[in-house]
């Protein structure tokens, strides 16, 4: 079957997405199923288009950041998955977090052609309400010093009721049906541990930079707890 060339383009975007260093041409053309030969040409074609894609035959290409081929085109499952994972943190997150899914999906709503708008609309995929305790601390807050690498003060009670203070470097946030998590680094422990955040009592924040990069961190708990990267 023919690929249409429009078709062609949106997946060599989409795969050159996926990297982050150079990626071969080889690599790329095995990836999309096209020929070297062509491979070349469509490279050529989104950068007369404004694509930043650098490098060259022989050093390998990467996509930097900036370029959106309009008009933004998805497949079925792509505005499937787009809508349920918008409904999804609009249930599950915090008012800012869900807010900002709401409108991210307002905006793409905007630019899809007629028929994927209508598809869009009309998803069947629905959210449950989740079952959990909305106390605790500003999600916003957390998500802030996570972006900012900053420390937070806790105050935080275990399962016993019983109340430590302790600085932590938080990197992550995780959310499920029951429970969200902060993930940190601890600072009174000297390792990572796991707050919920129903049980922090406050969280207050500072000036301070806590002194590793947050993606480093991320990858050594990934490696702690055998927890693979996500897509």
């Amino acid at each position: 079957m023919t690929v249409a060339r429009s078709e062609r383009l949106l997946a060599l975007l989409q795969t050159l997405r996926r990297y982050r260093q150079p990626v071969s041409g080889a690599k790329l053309a095995a990836e999309t199923g096209v020929s070297l030969r062509t491979l070349y040409r469509d490279i050529a074609s989104l950068q007369a288009q404004g694509a930043f894609i650098e490098g060259e035959a022989g050093l390998g290409y990467v996509l930097r950041p900036g370029f959106m081929l309009p008009p933004m085109m998805f497949s079925e499952e792509e505005i499937e998955a787009l809508v349920l994972g918008s409904r999804w943190v609009a249930r599950t997150a915090d008012s800012r977090l869900a807010a900002g899914a709401v409108d991210a999906l307002a905006k793409i709503a905007a630019v899809l052609p007629p028929d994927l708008k209508e598809e869009l609309d009309n998803s069947t995929l629905l959210v449950g309400t989740p079952r959990r305790n909305d106390g605790g601390a500003d999600l916003a807050l957390i998500r802030r010093a996570i972006r900012a690498e900053h420390v937070l003060e806790l105050a935080y009670e275990d399962e016993k009721a019983a109340l430590t203070h302790r600085n932590v470097w938080p990197f992550a946030l995780g959310f499920f049906d029951s429970v969200r998590v902060m993930i940190a680094w601890c600072e009174l422990r000297k390792d990572f541990r796991h707050f919920r955040t129903d049980r922090i009592a406050s969280a207050v924040w500072t000036e301070k930079r806590y002194p590793r990069r947050r993606p480093v961190l991320l990858k050594e708990w990934r490696e702690k707890e055998g927890i693979p990267a996500q897509p």
